[in-house]
């Protein structure tokens, strides 16, 4: 018997290490504009957040402009930045095994969801994935997370939701679902803990105990 027959998660920061990838696309991009202006330190707090809305904290009337330089650069550093991060596969193939059934919520725009989905070879496990273009609100809204479990015909009390972000727990919370923090986060395990994640995951392996129902 599985605890959770549906897992969904987070893209960025959670099943792969794009947070270099992220942080120095950031900084190519507002350094061009604002030079020397931003540290990494400055933009750590808003990560999870659609790119858009990021920006507009910038430059709110060249926010569109500074996404495409963003964008532009992003994918060009993509495969050259983007790491894996441990057990991940190891952990999905298992998942797999057990019959759990798996779908990707993010914020990130479809072309390079799917880029960091192949690089690993993660796309194979995944039945949805739910990107930004996808619905007209985001996360912490539950319409991403609403949407991959329709489409996957999921329970509410079965569906385990796992991020890096407080945006992915609250978004978890809204949709009436479970949730499970990933202590590599950038943010770090104690901010995510003040969320209330119904887990905090440690190494991706736990997560096979975490889908088993207790004997």
């Amino acid at each position: 018997m599985l605890t959770y027959k549906h897992v969904l998660f987070d893209l960025d920061g959670t099943l792969i290490d794009t947070n270099n990838l992220i942080l120095t696309s950031f900084l190519f991009t507002l350094d061009k504009y604002f030079p020397g202006k931003y540290s990494r330190d400055d933009l750590i707090p808003h990560m999870g957040k659609p790119l858009y809305d990021q920006m507009q904290l910038f430059d709110r009337e060249r926010a569109e402009e500074l996404v495409q330089v963003y964008r532009e650069h992003n994918e060009q550093v993509h495969d050259e930045l983007v790491r894996e991060f441990p057990n991940v596969v190891e952990t999905l193939t298992e998942l797999a095994n057990m019959g759990v059934r798996m779908g990707v919520v993010t914020t990130k725009q479809r072309k390079t969801a799917q880029m960091g989905l192949r690089l690993f070879g993660l796309d194979k496990f995944m039945e949805t994935v739910v990107c930004f273009q996808d619905t007209e609100e985001h996360k912490p809204h539950p319409a991403p997370v609403l949407k991959a479990m329709a489409s996957m015909g999921a329970d509410p009390a079965s569906t385990l939701m796992i991020g890096d972000s407080q945006y992915d727990i609250e978004a978890a919370h809204n949709a009436g679902i479970d949730s499970a923090g990933v202590a590599w986060s950038l943010k770090g395990a104690d901010f995510l803990s003040t969320f209330k994640p119904t887990y905090l995951i440690h190494d991706m392996k736990e997560l096979l105990h975490i889908v088993k129902k207790s004997d």
